[in-house]
């Protein structure tokens, strides 16, 4: 074909490219059928376009900059269709358990070949998942398995024993100039990936005792390598978080992107993380088909608890050992590393924390034992706290207002409307939380603590809320509680302060601390 019969075709589809992008946002946002404009716009282009919000995503910290911008206005309209809530009333509303919202077009657009627990939208569906799954996440069940995660805390307290330096000198400086002893947020992944695959799935994945995340890998025609299980896991979730927010758009530019080095590197970290759970769903499965029962999460998940069999695909079954394995872990390392920077930032808290452990544990205990910790008032406190101040899934769950519309804060919402609020947000309300920027464990205390409760949102709330709640508490409790009862510990300066980056969840950057053992009175 000529160039000059190519000219009128270019100019038919720049032209077209005009008018799809920019002449038809606008002409929709003047129009305003969906009756948005009434909310203040995040940026001047956001009831036109969703890149404003992109452009936020990409800068890692979008739920700091939105709590920041929610101190002028409770409600923002953060793309053409979309709101964001920074009023702590909006929560019930949104996530309560008599909402009519339904999970928005985020879940199913991202989701693989089948969805699992977190990612279904379909309410009957949804609630299939749930009972099935409900069992094996009971609190009766997990004291059962405290065992195992007892187990991974002696095995973490091993190794800190191994390369812990002496005591400082009295009167010397509480730091720690020298090469780090550990990277405590590594060291933590490792106890929570270690910890749900023995629960879970009755696998060592051996990362405590190894001191790395190499592990086995295997495609779907068999053959297996080895790969690093966290450089695998994460960078799916920042890919997503960059490009997710035009849903229309998100399978395009999801396969566009990806001729960007920087996205497909992503994107083969992805086939990592794919094969991982494959390989450890399949090798369970053969147990299971081998006539082996384990009294793990995957044996609650083949078979209720009389033993009938659930006949699920096995796409279900990889889907949800997928999400076990990833949310599952993630967030609890993130909210060990947390809530451990802020004892040491805050040495009084350390020190009232410390004295409550004192008092119920043994001076040479390796394992705090739940039954001994679980109830302790303060312990918990400084737990919550920590996930007040930085939850580590800081985003804003987006809902969608069904299309009858419905009322959030007293005001009409129009149906097809996708809503959110992010724990973050919520939890910086100065009118619920004051001096919301600062750690302060004791308004988690007596009658006034139980007060919050409705408006602490880190596992989210309502029929969605996190299934895994009553896990992570009990390996935070306990790990936590081993660590300060037995250890100290001194970060690089008194000035050296934490990397997040925000995804879906706050990762972490690296947490390097000097580590001592304690001297505790008999």
């Amino acid at each position: 074909m000529s160039a000059l019969a190519i000219g009128p075709y270019a100019s038919v589809m720049v032209g077209f490219l005009f008018l799809y992008f920019i002449v038809y946002p606008i002409v929709d946002y003047i129009r305003d059928k969906h009756g948005l404009r009434k909310y203040p716009c995040m940026s001047l282009f956001s009831g036109i376009s969703s890149i404003p919000f992109m452009i936020l995503a990409s800068r890692g910290l979008r739920s700091l900059e939105l709590a920041e911008l929610h101190k002028k206005h409770p409600v923002l309209r953060t793309g053409p269709q979309t709101l964001s809530y920074g009023d702590v009333r909006a929560i019930k509303d949104i996530y309560g358990h008599n909402t009519k919202c339904i999970k928005d077009r985020s879940y199913s657009v991202t989701a693989g070949t089948h969805f699992h627990l977190a990612d279904v939208v379909d309410k009957p569906e949804h609630a299939r998942k749930r009972k099935v799954l409900s069992s094996a996440y009971a609190l009766k069940n997990l004291e059962n398995w405290e065992y195992k995660v007892t187990d991974k805390v002696e095995r973490l307290v091993a190794h800190f024993d191994r390369v812990c330096s002496q005591p400082p000198e009295p009167g010397t400086a509480r730091t720690a100039p020298q090469v780090p002893d550990v990277d405590l947020r590594g060291w933590t992944n490792f106890f929570t990936l270690d910890a749900m695959s023995d629960i879970g799935l009755s696998t060592p994945l051996g990362f405590l005792d190894q001191g790395n995340d190499i592990c086995l890998a295997q495609r779907k025609d068999g053959s297996t390598y080895e790969a690093n299980l966290r450089e695998a896991l994460y960078p799916t979730a920042r890919k997503q978080s960059l490009i997710v927010w035009n849903y229309d758009w998100y399978p395009v530019v999801d396969k566009l992107v990806n001729v960007i080095p920087f996205f497909r590197r992503m994107e083969r970290s992805a086939q990592n993380w794919g094969n991982i759970v494959w390989g450890l769903s399949a090798r369970r499965l053969k147990r299971y088909e081998a006539g082996e029962h384990l009294e793990d999460f995957f044996q609650a998940l083949m078979e209720d608890k009389n033993g009938r069999p659930n006949n699920l695909e096995f796409g279900e079954i990889a889907a949800e050992v997928n999400i076990m394995m990833n949310a599952g872990t993630v967030t609890t390392a993130i909210a060990i590393a947390n809530v451990i920077y802020q004892l040491i930032k805050n040495p009084d808290c350390m020190e009232k924390l410390r004295n409550e452990l004192d008092a119920v544990l043994d001076p040479d205990e390796l394992a705090a034992p739940y039954d001994k910790v679980k109830h302790l008032p303060y312990l918990r406190a400084c737990l919550d706290e920590s996930l007040r101040l930085f939850p580590p899934t800081p985003h804003g769950l987006p809902r969608e207002i069904p299309p009858e519309g419905m009322h959030i804060m007293g005001s009409w919402v129009p149906g097809g409307t996708s809503v959110s609020m992010s724990a973050l947000v919520a939890h910086r309300d100065e009118k619920v939380f004051p001096e919301a920027d600062k750690y302060i464990p004791e308004r988690w205390l007596g009658e006034s603590g139980k007060a919050l409760q409705p408006y602490f949102i880190a596992f989210s709330a309502g029929a969605r809320s996190c299934i895994g709640r009553n896990i992570s508490y009990l390996e935070q409790t306990k790990l936590v509680a081993t660590l300060v009862h037995r250890y100290d510990f001194a970060l690089p300066d008194p000035d050296w302060q934490m990397k997040r980056l925000e995804t879906m969840n706050f990762i972490l950057g690296e947490m390097p601390v000097k580590v001592w053992r304690r001297h505790v009175e008999v």
